[in-house]
């Protein structure tokens, strides 16, 4: 007796409370069940994990996808703004060479009311190689050199080499790096300049801060 009247209790307690939130579930249930379907379009950027230890991407990538979604009204609207979908390649177990991969469900993230039609592209290709660690020498660039009657006499840079990593082949082709321009048509004596260092090749990088100290003595023509 006492179980079943602990039973009624539990039941009855806040009774009207209960059915209130009951009716507003149902009401709910009802608007977004009736609730029309439509179809969009987002962009969307390209995300990657798991690319193993030592393994470099070496093509130009693909790097957003348009996604054609089918959905209630509702849910997208907010498509692009509360809501984000997302493409997610998994890139673990990747080896050198042109892998491709199919984007569709396995790795497209949507709201669970949201459906993908198609990708536009449905496909994305990358080439992968081993990474290269590699010296080259520094060479410094000079504007206006003789402009004002003096001319290099020596010439020191600070390193004289530094260390670049990417893909294996990009690295390879790399046989010097080169300072910023030095402006040197109102230089005399024995000048120091701190300049940056680039590379070019946008897949290849520095293993440490690109930056050189150019030391420069002119003397009269």
């Amino acid at each position: 007796m006492r179980a079943l009247k602990w039973f009624r209790e539990l039941i009855f307690r806040n009774l009207v409370l209960k059915l209130l939130s009951l009716a507003v579930a149902v009401v709910i249930w009802a608007l977004v069940a009736t609730e029309p379907e439509l179809s969009t379009f987002t962009t969307v950027h390209l995300e990657y994990k798991n690319l193993p230890e030592g393994l470099e991407i070496s093509s130009d990538p693909v790097t957003a996808v348009v996604l054609e979604l089918r959905g209630p009204q509702g849910e997208l609207r907010g498509v692009g703004e509360a809501i984000k979908p997302s493409v997610v390649l998994d890139m673990s177990n990747m080896d050198p060479g042109e892998h491709t991969f199919q984007i569709g469900n396995g790795n497209v993230k949507l709201a669970r009311a949201v459906q993908l039609v198609k990708s536009v592209p449905s496909q994305v290709r990358f080439t992968f190689e081993p990474r290269r660690i590699h010296s080259v020498p520094v060479r410094a660039r000079f504007t206006g050199e003789g402009m004002n009657g003096y001319v290099i006499a020596g010439l020191n840079v600070e390193p004289k080499e530094v260390e670049i990593t990417g893909p294996r082949s990009r690295v390879g082709r790399i046989t010097s790096v080169l300072t910023d321009q030095i402006d040197l048509s109102n230089v005399r004596g024995t000048s120091e300049f701190h300049v940056n260092v680039f590379v070019d090749d946008p897949f290849v990088r520095f293993e440490s801060a690109p930056e050189a100290t150019v030391t420069v003595s002119m003397k009269k023509k």
